[in-house]
């Protein structure tokens, strides 16, 4: 069994992805997305969405980075692949998944699920500018509006030579509304040999047994079910007991310790807060914390009072 972080645009940047693998339990991270028109990327994008490219593509806990691009040109998807693994990418991963409206509506994500003929088209050329050592792998969904094309766009992905194949259980009209189509993964089990990986309302370890039961398949990459519980990798590979509060709390802590002096405050406000409302799911701690904290705009005020217990607030 192999765990994988989603790559969560505006959620799973460098920070979390340093704190979560700290935390354990992960095989293999993933950027947001690098958005790839018809020009050269620039170096410095791809050293702000991969920081963990000055450190060998792995974060400090010595977990492998994945590159994430997204584009609907083939021509310049390679070229901007090429070159992210020249600066050190471990592996490069193609976005067919993020169900975004402005991102399909520019040619992008999931829109090309609309032509399994793109999806080929797309990952041979990456695959063909990409060093052989290095993985080109791709993130689908089972389709844009509907699932019936889901194992065609996989055999078209597995034809064009990707190295691992991650199936968000949903199509792109359904977003991210329950539930995720289990069912649809088991098929296109059946129908390829690329190694797969399951993506789609895993929140507790139950769910990841459900979803394997259902699908046959081992490996599962994890999304917001790691945001609202950060340990779950290690509750799914290895049955250990949940975290405690006082366990989340401390990691909530370290994040504010590496993002308090990043920019003007806002980013840790946002991401700490958005962390807070997730958490607050399970935990009635973290929906406390988020009440005392939600309308601070103080840098200062907001990292005292997001650090001190809750009896001392």
């Amino acid at each position: 069994m192999k765990i994988f972080l989603a790559p969560m645009e505006g959620v799973t940047d460098f920070l979390i992805r340093q704190l979560f693998t700290e935390v354990g339990g992960y095989n293999q991270c993933t950027t947001e997305f690098v958005r790839v028109t018809n020009q050269i990327v620039p170096d410095s994008i791809f050293y702000k969405f991969c920081p963990e490219l000055h450190s060998e593509g792995k974060t400090l806990s010595g977990v492998p980075v994945f590159l994430q691009l997204l584009g609907g040109n083939p021509e310049m998807m390679a070229v901007n692949a090429a070159r992210a693994a020249a600066l050190g990418a471990p592996g490069i991963d193609l976005n067919f998944g993020c169900p975004a409206r402005t991102v399909n509506n520019h040619d992008g994500g999931a829109a090309i699920l609309k032509n399994p003929h793109r999806v080929f088209d797309i990952t041979s050329a990456v695959r063909a500018a990409v060093p052989p050592h290095i993985p080109v792998t791709v993130k689908m969904r089972l389709g844009f509006s509907h699932p019936e094309w889901a194992v065609e766009i996989a055999q078209a992905a597995e034809t064009a030579r990707c190295d691992r194949l991650t199936i968000h259980a949903r199509t792109r009209q359904d977003g991210y509304l329950p539930p995720a189509h289990w069912n649809w993964l088991a098929k296109i089990n059946l129908a390829v040999r690329v190694p797969l990986v399951a993506n789609g309302e895993i929140w507790t370890r139950e769910d990841y047994l459900r979803c394997y039961e259902t699908c046959g398949i081992a490996d599962v990459m994890i999304g917001r079910g790691a945001f609202i519980r950060p340990d779950l990798a290690w509750q799914i590979c290895e049955n250990r007991p949940p975290f405690t509060w006082s366990e989340i709390f401390s990691l909530v802590q370290k994040f504010i310790s590496l993002a308090k002096n990043m920019g003007d405050g806002r980013y840790l406000r946002n991401r700490t807060k958005q962390w807070l409302r997730q958490m607050a799911r399970i935990h009635p701690e973290a929906s406390a914390l988020f009440e005392v904290v939600k309308s601070i705009e103080s840098h200062d005020e907001f990292v005292r009072a997001s650090s001190a217990p809750l009896d001392s607030i």
